[in-house]
């Protein structure tokens, strides 16, 4: 296989500068403010934005370094393959949130729930739309055995 390259079209400013102790998934940080700049240059880009609630953030988890094919999550106390977990320590560190969206701003999107490290590179933005995107009924893995709540749980260091 080849490499593949990635420009960012943004970054995401939060109150978190530290990973450790911070929210691991946007239901554990409900309410929490931070904006997405995006470059000018993709400004004609976020046309029709505003009118979703929420939106699907893929970045670079930046701060990440190497990886592990199994790891302990921040929900559980066994080890599973890093493709059954949402763990940042990945072979491509890409990092998903859906997010809600606030208001468009020209290129600055106001969003909450941000669970995401201040600093980080944005790789793209997709509408959240519930028709296409959520599946209530579907299998969580051993998410489904009584993890942890992910709305109490912050990040202990361990991926840093």
């Amino acid at each position: 296989m080849t490499g593949i390259t990635f420009t960012p079209i943004g970054v995401v400013h939060s109150p978190f500068r530290d990973p450790r102790n911070m929210p691991i998934q946007p239901v554990g940080a409900r309410g929490v403010r931070g904006t997405v700049e995006l470059d000018p240059v993709y400004a004609a880009g976020v046309k029709d934005l505003a009118g979703f609630s929420r939106i699907i953030l893929l970045y670079h988890l930046h701060r990440s370094e190497g990886y592990t094919l199994e790891v302990v999550p921040f929900l559980d106390t066994a080890p599973h393959g890093v493709f059954a977990t949402r763990a940042p320590r990945r072979p491509n560190a890409i990092g998903l949130s859906i997010l809600r969206l606030v208001a468009v701003d020209g290129t600055t999107l106001h969003v909450e729930d941000v669970d995401i490290l201040d600093g980080t590179p944005v790789l793209d933005i997709k509408p959240y739309v519930p028709a296409f995107d959520a599946y209530p009924d579907e299998r969580a893995g051993w998410l489904a055995a009584g993890a942890e709540d992910p709305r109490t749980v912050r990040s202990d260091g361990r991926f840093c």
